[in-house]
């Protein structure tokens, strides 16, 4: 009987494998029938995990490109360094600073110090955190291109206020001290503040880091400080008179050199003996104090219009 059994089994076997090739017997059927239906649903399956696994890729893509975005707006920011005769107001318009000096000197005042003024050759500057801000809101390397031509035109345009600055002056070889500023103290005011008991020069009211120009072509004959005066600058004109610069914050020229009219001597400020930012400027007959002229009615005589 266990070998009639064993006989038996693998005749029952052969014969429901027919018995499913042929289509008959329901029960053995419906094997072949849930195996089709479990083939057919593992393609949308399939399909499913699919949609899952692109996510990440998804994602990935947008981190990369985010990434791209970081490295190119970094890639704006530059590197300045401090040269002499330099201060945060040039510097700004010659490499076309977004908001000026005052930006500037925000993105680099822990370099710079309290004073904006007070900056020196060798310097590191940051400048571009503006173009970097504009970067990452046109995703692109067109705006860039267009955000470079702008330079030009803003150069342009400074180029041109400068030289109608200069034009409007004079064209007999003089100028003003600084451009569009106000005389706050006249010449002669009486006052005990002062050692002579007036004021020897005229007060030309601009904030710290102006740039200041010779009047005249002339030659420097000191450069340096000058007790109550601060800072100062005293040129020896082609004329014969004496131009002297006081407070200033920052000197560009040394005595001895050679200066051209309208040529930057330094920058005002507000060194020495002051009660705020200013330009002290006196006209005077030798290089020394007690010498002084009316310096508002010599820069008239030679055709500057002043006030």
């Amino acid at each position: 009987m266990p070998a009639k059994g064993k006989h038996r089994r693998p005749k029952s076997q052969r014969f429901a494998r027919s018995i499913a090739v042929a289509g008959t017997g329901g029960a053995a059927l419906a094997l072949p029938l849930m195996g089709a239906t479990g083939a057919h649903a593992a393609t949308p399956q399939s399909v499913s995990e699919k949609a899952v696994q692109s996510l990440p890729v998804t994602q990935k893509s947008a981190e990369k490109t985010a990434a791209e975005k970081s490295t190119a707006k970094t890639s704006t920011v530059r590197i300045y360094s401090v040269r002499v005769g330099d201060y945060l107001s040039k510097i700004a318009d010659e490499q076309h600073v977004s908001g000026g000096w005052k930006k500037l000197y925000a993105d680099n005042r822990a370099a710079v110090g309290d004073d904006p003024s007070l900056i020196h050759p060798g310097l590191k500057l940051s400048i571009g955190k503006k173009a970097k801000a504009s970067t990452v809101k046109t995703g692109s390397s067109s705006p860039a291109k267009a955000k470079k031509a702008e330079p030009k035109k803003s150069s342009s345009k400074s180029t041109a206020a400068v030289q109608s600055s200069d034009t409007t002056s004079s064209s007999s070889g003089y100028t003003l001290p600084v451009s569009g500023a106000t005389i706050g103290t006249g010449y002669r005011v009486a006052g005990s503040m002062w050692a002579s008991g007036y004021h020897t020069g005229v007060d030309f009211v601009v904030p710290t880091g102006t740039s200041l120009k010779a009047v005249a072509a002339g030659t420097v004959v000191s450069a340096g400080w000058g007790g109550a005066y601060g800072n100062q600058v005293v040129i020896k004109l082609n004329d014969g008179y004496y131009a002297q610069y006081a407070h200033l914050s920052q000197l560009s020229v040394s005595a001895g050199q050679t200066v051209t009219e309208g040529q930057q001597i330094g920058l005002s400020g507000a060194t020495g003996n002051v009660t705020g930012p200013h330009l002290h400027f006196e006209i005077r007959t030798t290089p020394d104090y007690g010498s002084d002229v009316d310096p508002v009615a010599y820069l008239r005589s030679k055709g500057v219009a002043v006030g």
